[in-house]
């Protein structure tokens, strides 16, 4: 299985481009708790060994990772949470998440790599989509992690505030485990009210007392 690499980044440097970041965003899926974004600028002479897809990564593997990241490359990472994505909708949340971690650069990048096929449209700089980016660009890949370990431990912390949904091990996706709790102990404030499953459990009445 190939790894990624730094030829996206070579060829924007080759271009013309100083300043390259990597953008990927995690959470979209979850029935609880925020979408996260990050924006990362490798540090080309000390870039961390072993980065790839944090999919394809241990929680441990992804945690040193991340601090290797933090420690050599320029990073931003953002939060959007429940209440903006109740407004915007799950795919306006997430690019927004990662139009501010953008901004929150400095400098602004002149090129941002961003995973999947939707480019957003505040970006403020360049960009250009890459599928599946996270298992083909070392920028990404390095984005994927920090926003992926930043998230899981938003999510723990939670999961001490509500005890049952098992939200220090699932994240807020929705596992038979998290979909029994809905059933048993109702939607908390950090539910996403207009995901299906919330909803349906709203419909019936149940909400757990604040």
């Amino acid at each position: 299985m190939s790894t990624p690499d730094l030829s996206f980044e070579i060829a924007a440097w080759e271009g013309g481009a100083r300043c390259v970041a990597g953008v990927d965003e995690v959470g979209r899926g979850p029935l609880a708790g925020p979408v996260t974004a990050a924006a990362v600028v490798l540090d080309r002479a000390a870039i961390p060994a072993g980065l790839n897809d944090s999919k394809m990564l241990s929680a441990r593997r992804r945690e040193v990772l991340a601090e290797a990241i933090l420690a050599t490359a320029q990073v931003a990472i953002v939060h959007v949470d429940v209440e903006e994505i109740e407004r915007l909708n799950i795919l306006g949340a997430a690019q927004l998440a990662m139009v501010r971690a953008v901004e929150q650069l400095s400098p602004v990048p002149d090129l941002a790599l961003v995973d999947g096929n939707r480019l957003p449209a505040a970006l403020p700089c360049a960009g250009q989509t890459l599928v599946k980016g996270d298992a083909r660009c070392l920028s990404i890949a390095a984005a994927s992690i920090v926003a992926k370990v930043a998230r899981d431990r938003i999510m723990v912390d939670l999961a001490q505030q509500h005890p049952g949904y098992g939200w220090e091990h699932n994240a807020g996706y929705p596992t038979p485990e998290h979909k029994r709790a809905l059933q048993n102990l109702g939607v908390t404030p950090h539910h996403r009210r207009s995901f299906a499953p919330v909803r349906n459990i709203l419909y019936q009445g149940k909400s757990p007392s604040p």
